[in-house]
């Protein structure tokens, strides 16, 4: 059989396949997130100088919203987790449930980083 082209941005994924991408995404970004955590950390127990250093550096704008991405990330890769463990379990296995349980993993981690954006601001 003769290879085909795939033009991947003609291809529609179905949302069950979107949450899995922004599953590994996610997964990516936490764990690319882990040095900096630790740096915040280390800084954060060392003295109280290092502590107000970083303090007054999260309380910048780009730093916000860089906190954002990854409480989303965080977020999303929780639910998404939880989802992918039910469907492990034979729980919510149907393409109608499929569905619903992957809007409810959108709806969930963007509303709550939406909350906690109002929150941070």
């Amino acid at each position: 059989m003769k290879p085909r082209y795939l033009d991947l941005f003609r291809i529609r994924l179905p949302l069950p396949g979107f949450v899995s991408i922004l599953h590994r995404a996610s997964g990516l970004l936490l764990y690319l997130a882990i040095p900096l955590t630790l740096y915040g950390l280390e800084a954060s127990l060392s003295s109280n100088r290092k502590f107000d250093a970083l303090r007054q550096m999260l309380d910048f704008e780009p730093a916000k919203l860089i906190e954002l991405l990854l409480l989303w990330a965080l977020l999303h890769h929780l639910f998404a987790g939880i989802r992918f463990l039910l469907l492990d379990l034979g729980i919510g296995a149907s393409l109608g449930s499929a569905r619903t349980a992957s809007r409810w993993v959108l709806a969930a981690s963007l509303l709550l980083t939406l909350y906690s954006g109002f929150r941070l601001w």
